[in-house]
């Protein structure tokens, strides 16, 4: 079936296959957040991005494989409610922003800055330091070598704007300008991205509204 990435809390999980990746995301807890399960074609390893919510229900999506790895966008608490239980009957290898890491009630194993590399198998992300909704947002962005780039902005890009600033100037400021300089300026109109809540876009839907969003403030 056709991926579309529109998921609901207590629904299944939707799947968006690529030729190297599988990208499996479902909805939940009570603030509607998106869990990503990728998965390597090559090897099987798996990699989680935000142990949202729902224990029981990431790792029913996780299945008898298991996972390397954990990766928590930001330190915002709806993001990480089921990490230290999915970590626990895992025993992944968590990562997390430099900068957020102090804000995350588990243990993070591998502190994460700009530009670097997180590899699921043979797939590698690369991640993003966004600063402006937290100090240590990470956005993962793969660039698919069979197609177009995919990026998963946690809660730093969305459709229609960006992530919430609380009507910090300065925070707006910066956030937008680290995602019009690390995502916008040099990833293709293709580009997917999945966000942290609610449904999917592209870059190419979005770009038109960037002097919308300025004007605006958020």
């Amino acid at each position: 079936m056709t991926y579309s990435g529109e998921v609901t809390v207590g629904g299944p999980a939707d799947v968006h296959e690529l030729k190297d990746l599988m990208i499996t995301k479902i909805a939940v807890g009570p603030m509607d957040n998106n869990a990503y399960l990728l998965r390597c074609r090559a090897t099987d390893e798996q990699l989680l991005i935000d142990a949202a919510n729902d224990a029981e229900t990431l790792l029913g999506m996780i299945g008898d494989d298991g996972i390397a790895s954990v990766v928590t966008t930001h330190q915002h608490g709806d993001h990480w409610q089921a990490l230290a239980e999915v970590v626990a009957a895992t025993g992944a290898r968590t990562y997390a922003g430099r900068e957020d890491a102090p804000g995350i009630p588990v243990t993070t194993d591998v502190l994460v800055g700009d530009g670097d590399v997180i590899r699921v198998g043979r797939v590698e992300l690369t991640a993003r330091h966004l600063v402006g909704h937290t100090p240590g947002s990470i956005a993962l962005v793969y660039d698919d070598p069979h197609g177009h780039p995919h990026v998963f902005t946690g809660d730093c890009l969305f459709p229609g704007g960006v992530g919430n600033t609380r009507k910090d100037p300065k925070a707006f400021a910066s956030l937008i300008h680290d995602v019009e300089t690390r995502i916008f300026d040099v990833l293709p109109d293709e580009t997917w991205v999945y966000p942290g809540h609610g449904n999917d876009t592209t870059l190419g839907t979005e770009r038109p509204h960037l002097p919308e969003w300025h004007a605006r403030g958020w």
